[in-house]
């Protein structure tokens, strides 16, 4: 009992000591209270999604007109109005199911989905107020959760192979004192880290490979891009999130201040990346926030491919921030890289 006392006793010891660790312990919940009661501060419950048609430059009593027509439908409570130009790629939508009802009020003109159970009700509210419009129909498949929420949870699960898997192997190495070893050969930091890339790289692509593949063989997702193109994505956004990685672990020796500052990198990822629900309809801030992090552009990219067809060409954006946010990530890692010679 005495033995068992002092290691409980050192342990606890260590663990108070650890300023960082101890820190990050009580800071996080409140973090994540706060991060959660802004995303959902909106009570506006909304039921339905109804697209509108921007109005060209048509003549001002027309104009007028549809501002007028448009007023009266939007003063419905509890639906959410999403404003589209392109009018084939929200016809596009209505197919997938991703908005219940597509109205052109200057042409007198609306699309609704067959086989929508949402879109026949917000159809009966519209022609109750607009019984003279044209209809217009479409029976296109409906994209299914799994289909939407697939590319989420194989992001997630190679954001967290990639974050996890290295940092943690850095630290423990620099604590091991492998690093003074490696420090004492002409191997350069960039060489280290970009052999650490690689390594991980060829294992999270293969694992997220093989998931894809047999999910794909049992429930068919929703694909109409090139898989090729989806693995390219997959590729980049895995380098990114390892050289986060090694950033995150680029000098510290602790680690329980390492697992806390890649909780603190996973995390907000994992709630404002779009894992699990689309950002579409989240405050604005949010939106804009989520775009620092990597796995956002990961699923906006993966799913503009496979549920809109999307080719490379029309996520260029997405894949040129991964690959900047990789570049910057491995350089800043190789310039504050510690090789662990102060004694740990």
């Amino acid at each position: 009992m005495k033995k068992f006392l002092a290691i409980l006793s050192a342990r606890n010891k260590e663990f108070f000591r650890d300023r960082a660790a101890l820190s990050w312990n009580f800071m996080f919940p409140v973090l994540l209270l706060f991060a959660f009661g802004f995303m959902f501060s909106d009570e506006s419950n909304s039921l339905y999604k109804v697209g509108l048609i921007k109005t060209s430059s048509e003549s001002t009593q027309l104009q007028a007109q549809v501002s007028e027509n448009k007023k009266a439908f939007e003063s419905l409570k509890f639906i959410d109005f999403v404003a589209y130009q392109d009018v084939d790629k929200a016809i596009q939508k209505v197919d997938q199911h991703k908005i219940d009802l597509l109205v052109d009020f200057a042409q007198q003109q609306y699309w609704v989905n067959e086989t929508s159970s949402k879109g026949y009700i917000v159809e009966q509210l519209l022609i109750g107020q607009h019984p003279n419009m044209q209809r217009s129909q479409t029976d296109g498949r409906a994209i299914r959760y799994v289909d939407w929420v697939m590319p989420g949870i194989l992001g997630m699960n190679m954001m967290f192979s990639c974050l996890f898997g290295v940092g943690y192997v850095i630290v423990r190495y620099r604590k091991n004192g492998v690093l003074k070893r490696f420090q004492a050969t002409p191997l350069t930091a960039f060489e280290f880290l970009s052999a650490q890339i690689v390594s991980r790289l060829l294992i999270v692509i293969a694992v997220t490979s093989i998931l894809f593949i047999g999910c794909n063989f049992l429930l068919d997702f929703y694909v109409l891009g090139s898989v090729l193109d989806l693995l390219i994505v997959a590729i980049l956004g895995a380098s990114s999130m390892i050289a986060l990685s090694l950033l995150i672990a680029s000098k510290s020796s602790s680690e329980e201040f390492t697992g806390g500052l890649l909780n603190f990198a996973s995390w907000p990822m994992m709630l404002l990346s779009g894992v699990w629900f689309s950002l579409e309809g989240a405050h604005p801030i949010v939106q804009k926030f989520s775009q620092i992090f990597p796995l956002t552009h990961i699923l906006n990219a993966s799913r503009d491919i496979m549920t809109d067809g999307a080719s490379l060409y029309d996520v260029q954006y997405n894949l040129l921030v991964l690959a900047a946010m990789t570049l910057i990530f491995l350089a800043l890692g190789s310039w504050m890289f510690n090789w662990g010679s102060e004694r740990t």
